[in-house]
């Protein structure tokens, strides 16, 4: 089911984080402001300060580059055991033997 809200512009998040930290108001007084929901805000501003280093956690670049290289991986794996048997047919094809 696709999701009713549209997702909000980077422009708009980062905005939002930034009067959350500047304006001395709770997360919550924010939220109100801006008509967000707390876990929206509390998720963006955990990933803003993952990315200034003030919280332990990977950055969003981080995240797509693990993704990728899993994927790689995944790949890497399965071209290894393809290559596993073909070696086998073909030395089972060269032996003299059979």
């Amino acid at each position: 089911m696709p999701n009713p809200h549209p997702p909000y512009p980077p422009e708009f998040r980062a905005e939002a984080v930034r009067l959350y930290r500047t304006s001395g108001k709770s997360l919550k007084a924010v939220c109100e402001d801006l008509g967000l929901s707390l876990e929206t805000l509390r998720g963006w501003v955990n990933r803003d300060k993952i990315a200034h280093g003030e919280r332990e956690g990977l950055s969003g670049e981080e995240r797509e580059e693990l993704r990728v290289l899993r994927r790689r991986v995944k790949v890497l794996e399965e071209e290894k055991q393809i290559l596993k048997k073909a070696a086998a047919f073909f030395a089972r094809d060269a032996d003299p033997r059979s």
